[in-house]
């Protein structure tokens, strides 16, 4: 695919992208990308297995339950306090 360009034809094409975009431009560019690749790597490394994720979904059903039934808890007392003042 690449076997007809030359390293003078990579640096002409080098050369006119870094006067298009401009170097500080280009650094953001490659902060940004690097910052993105690690961030990607390192929610690869930190997800749970595939023994965890079973159990996972069970576990947040539960807790949303209880939750729900907290917020609507929660939801009613404050208009009463409304109500009352």
């Amino acid at each position: 695919m690449f076997g007809n360009i030359s390293i003078w034809q990579l640096l002409i094409v080098l050369a006119i992208i870094v006067l298009l975009f401009g170097t500080k431009k280009l650094r953001g560019i490659g902060t940004d990308l690097g910052s993105a690749i690690k961030g990607f790597r390192s929610s690869i490394k930190d997800s749970p297995s595939d023994d965890e994720t079973a159990e996972q979904p069970a576990q947040l059903n539960e807790q949303s339950k209880a939750g729900s039934s907290a917020d609507k808890n929660a939801a009613s007392a404050p208009s009463d306090t409304k109500d009352k003042v």
